[in-house]
């Protein structure tokens, strides 16, 4: 599998060439805050199977060991590194990709951190752009 993605603003641009070794929807606090989201789609690929292609992230150290890449000119999250939990993966944001439907998510994970209301959203009623 070969996928490419990078930042709103298109400073940074990345590619990975592989399977991931996993697929999954993160619910902790750090994810949130840092995202401004109420989850983030995460996918680990080995770091071997990672290249930067134009850029260079930012880094935050968010806590302990967990890094988190960024664009330094949009702020768009890209990546998580944390040799402590993820030896030798990189974690990619899967909105960041160019085709985010290639990888679907495969787990929740992190769901004692969960806003509450997250669990509800298939009963929502949907609009295809804005309610009229």
């Amino acid at each position: 599998m070969k996928l490419e993605g990078g930042c709103q603003c298109g400073d940074v641009r990345y590619k990975v060439e592989g399977e991931p070794e996993h697929v999954a929807l993160c619910h902790c606090a750090d994810c949130r805050k840092s995202s401004g989201a109420p989850t983030v789609a995460w996918a680990a690929f080995k770091t071997p199977e990672f290249a930067l292609i134009s850029g260079k992230p930012t880094v935050y150290n968010s806590s302990g060991e967990a890094m988190r890449h960024f664009c330094p000119r949009c702020g768009t999250g890209l990546l998580y590194t944390n040799e402590a939990y993820l030896p030798g993966l990189v974690d990619i944001q899967v909105a960041t990709l160019d085709d985010p439907d290639a990888l679907q998510p495969s787990a929740h994970i992190q769901v004692a951190e969960r806003i509450g209301w997250m669990k509800h959203l298939g009963d929502l009623p949907e609009f295809e752009r804005y309610p009229g």
